[in-house]
C-alpha cells in the first residue's frame, strides 16, 4: 500500500509542471516491453540514477542494459525538481560528519560532491544536451541578522576544514548583486553549483544512453520481481518478462518497495511543491532589484528553494502537505503563494501559472545510499539524495555502473572508494507504514523551531 495517495502513482499522467510546457513534444523514444527477452543489467526506474547508469554501462563498459520506466522518462522526480545542481545531498550538519565519519570522510563526501556537479556539465557537453544552465553556485540567504552570523561561522568551517569554495556577501553587497527584499541579510555562495532545466537534461541523458546502445521502455512498471535458475525475473505491466542477471534499483523516492524485502522500509519520500509564476516585468524585477541567476535556498530550518528561470518567470518550492490529494496540493499552492508575498511583497499582484508537486527522498540516517543487497550482491541500489539529486543521482548512476562491471567480488557489500557517508544500505525505519506520521512531526518540529527563532 503507497505511503500517499494514489493520485500521486498515475504514472501515465505527467506532471502539469513548467518544465513539461517548456519541452514541447520532446520526448525519448521507446516501446514498452511487452516481449519476454534476457538482458545482463535490468535498470528499475528511468530517471537520473537509471539514465546515467544505463548510459555507462552501455559506454564504457558495452554491456547489455534495459532501463524499466513505469512513466514516460522523466515521469518521477528527475523530471519534475527545481533543477538545483548543487553541493549537499545530506541533511546532516558539517559538524555532525565530522563526529560520525571523520575530517577526511567528510572532505572525500564534498570533494565528490563537487565531482558529481562537474559530471553533469561534462556529460552535457559530452552529449551536446542543452539544459539552460544558469548561474555560478548556490546561494543561503539569510532570513535574520543572526542567521548571517551563523551562516558566516559556516562558511568558515567549509573554508578552513574542508578547502570548499564558500564565500560570505554581505547584506549591501547581496542588495546589489542578487536582490533587495526586507527578509535577506546578507548570504553565502557556495560553488561548484549551478541551476538548470530538469527535464531537458533527464531527456537529453537518456537520448545519449540510448545512442551508446542501452535500451529504454518508458511505460513498463515492474509488477512483480523473483529469482529463477539463479537471474532475476521482472515481470512488466504491460505483459512483458525480462530476465536478467543483475538489477539496479533508481527510483528513490519511488521505491517498489512490495517487489523486493531488500529494499522496502528505508526511503522516507516527503512532499516537495512547487509553483511558477507568469514572466515577471521590468518593473516587477527592478521592485526588488533582482539580478541574480543563481539557485537559491534561504535560512530556515524548513526552508524555500527559489530561482528566476531564464524567461522571467520565477520558481519557488517548499515542503508539501502529508496526504496527497489533489486537494492538499491546491492549499499548499496557495499557501506557497502568500509565502513568496510575504517574502516579495511587491510581488503581490503576479499570478501563478504552474503548480506541481513530487517527491524528495529522505532516509533514517538522512544521508545518501549506494550499496548492493548484502542477501542478494546481484541487486544494487542507489537512493536517498535529501533534495540534490540532479548530481547527486547522476554520480551515483556513474559509481553503480563502475562498480557493477568491474568488480566481480561478490562478498565485498560496498566499494571502500566510496564516502563512508554514502556507503551501504541505511537502517530500516521502525515501523515503516509509520512513515509519513514521522515525517509530520519531523517538520513540525523544524517549524516550531522556526516560529520561535527571534
Amino acid at each position: 500500500m503507497p505511503l500517499f495517495d494514489n493520485s500521486l502513482y498515475h504514472y501515465e499522467e505527467p506532471q502539469p509542471s513548467w518544465w513539461e510546457a517548456s519541452v514541447d513534444d520532446q520526448r525519448v523514444d521507446g516501446e514498452a516491453f511487452d516481449g519476454n527477452e534476457n538482458c545482463e543489467v535490468a535498470v528499475i526506474g528511468g530517471g537520473y540514477t537509471g539514465l546515467s547508469a544505463a548510459y555507462h554501462l552501455a559506454k564504457d563498459y558495452n554491456l547489455d542494459v534495459r532501463v524499466l520506466e513505469a512513466g514516460h522518462i522523466g515521469w518521477g522526480a528527475s523530471g519534475r525538481n527545481g533543477g538545483f545542481c548543487c553541493m549537499g545531498g545530506t541533511m546532516l550538519s558539517v559538524q555532525k560528519q565530522i563526529r560520525k565519519f571523520g575530517i577526511e570522510e567528510t572532505r572525500k563526501f564534498y570533494r565528490a560532491q563537487a565531482e558529481a556537479v562537474e559530471l553533469v556539465r561534462h556529460i552535457a557537453s559530452d552529449e551536446n544536451i542543452g539544459f539552460d544552465e544558469q548561474g555560478d553556485g548556490e546561494l543561503v540567504v539569510a532570513e535574520k541578522p543572526g542567521h548571517c552570523r551563523e551562516l558566516e561561522e559556516e562558511c568558515k568551517l567549509k573554508q578552513n576544514m574542508l578547502g570548499l569554495d564558500c564565500s560570505m556577501i554581505s547584506k549591501e553587497a547581496f542588495r546589489e548583486q542578487g536582490y533587495d527584499a526586507p527578509h535577506q541579510h546578507g548570504a553565502i555562495l557556495e560553488k561548484p553549483g549551478f541551476a538548470l532545466h530538469p527535464l531537458k537534461y533527464c531527456l537529453g541523458l537518456g537520448e545519449a544512453a540510448k545512442r551508446k546502445g542501452a535500451k529504454l521502455h518508458p511505460h513498463s512498471e515492474v509488477i512483480a520481481w523473483y529469482k529463477q535458475d539463479g537471474k532475476h525475473v521482472l515481470e512488466t505491466a504491460a505483459g512483458g518478462t525480462l530476465i536478467a542477471e543483475n538489477v539496479i534499483v533508481a527510483c528513490n523516492g519511488f521505491m517498489p518497495e512490495k517487489l523486493n524485502k531488500g529494499i522496502a522500509g528505508r526511503a522516507l519520500p516527503l512532499q516537495s511543491q512547487i509553483i511558477v509564476t507568469r514572466p515577471l516585468t521590468d518593473g516587477e524585477l527592478a521592485a526588488h532589484n533582482w539580478k541574480m541567476e543563481s539557485p537559491a535556498i534561504n535560512s530556515r530550518n524548513v526552508y524555500f528553494y527559489y530561482r528566476m528561470l531564464p524567461d522571467r518567470h520565477f520558481l519557488i518550492g517548499g515542503r508539501g502537505d502529508f496526504q496527497g490529494t489533489k486537494e492538499g496540493a491546491e492549499m499548499t499552492a496557495e499557501k506557497l503563494r502568500q509565502s513568496m508575498v510575504e517574502l516579495w511583497p511587491e510581488w503581490r499582484e503576479v499570478e501563478i501559472e504552474y503548480s506541481w508537486r513530487g517527491f524528495v527522498c529522505f532516509t533514517s540516517a538522512l544521508r545518501p545510499a549506494i550499496g548492493r543487497l548484502p542477501e542478494d550482491p546481484s541487486v544494487y541500489f542507489g537512493f536517498g539524495y535529501h533534495g540534490n539529486g540532479v548530481n547527486n543521482a547522476t554520480w551515483t548512476g556513474r559509481e553503480l555502473a563502475r562498480w557493477l562491471a568491474g568488480n566481480n567480488d561478490r562478498t565485498n557489500p560496498v566499494p571502500t572508494h566510496l564516502p563512508a557517508i554514502m556507503r551501504g544500505m541505511t537502517p530500516k525505519f521502525p515501523f515503516p507504514s509509520f512513515r509519513r506520521y514521522y515525517a509530520m512531526a519531523g517538520v513540525g518540529w523544524h517549524r516550531f523551531k522556526d516560529m520561535i527563532d527571534g
